[in-house]
């Protein structure tokens, strides 16, 4: 029996926390996730931040001799949270810095984060729902994190406030193995 073609290499955008404060379990997963990118072949496409999830996640991939693009506000660079060793666009504003993150991903995927991953992946959702893009979305559901907003999507659906057909935007997993297999199962 013949195995699976490998996946062709994708670059993957992460959106994630980049807070100093978060439990080890979630820089655990961030740092598994970067690991399996680079020994995957992906290239990791993120906010380029040196701390939190965005910090452990870099150093994964870097460490693995993997590939990083980030892209990350001037004013992040000149306070110093910016990642070192890889390629980096510095950007003036979000809105740059969000479009960078948008184009150059073939997939999204939500590890657990704060007030701006949650805009950046419902973002994502919200384009591809009006046919602007048909890329994979999965969010990496760490110790339950994102319940209580699949939670309030699905009373969005059991109220029709979102149509049934759109269940299918994006798709929820545990671990990083399962988020990466979703990924390149959708892009064989």
């Amino acid at each position: 029996m013949l195995s699976p073609a490998p996946p062709r290499p994708l670059a993957i955008t992460v959106y994630c926390a980049s807070s100093r404060r978060v439990a080890p379990l979630y820089l655990n997963v961030a740092t598994q996730l970067g690991r399996l990118l680079a020994q995957r072949g992906h290239t990791l496409i993120y906010g380029g931040g040196n701390i939190g999830l965005m910090g452990a996640l870099a150093t994964a991939v870097m460490e693995q001799g993997g590939n990083i693009r980030g892209v990350i506000l001037d004013d992040f660079v000149e306070r110093g949270y910016a990642s070192a060793g890889h390629e980096m666009q510095s950007v003036d504003d979000m809105r740059m810095r969000k479009r960078g993150l948008d184009e150059l991903g073939d997939a999204y995927l939500a590890l657990p984060g704060g007030f701006g991953t949650l805009e950046e992946i419902l973002e994502m959702i919200s384009f591809k729902q009006l046919g602007l893009h048909h890329k994979p979305i999965v969010f990496v559901n760490t110790s339950g994190y994102f319940d209580h907003l699949l939670a309030q999507f699905e009373r969005g659906f059991q109220e029709a406030f979102i149509h049934d057909k759109f269940r299918s935007l994006y798709v929820v997993v545990n671990t990083p193995e399962e988020a990466l297999a979703r990924i390149e199962d959708e892009a064989r």
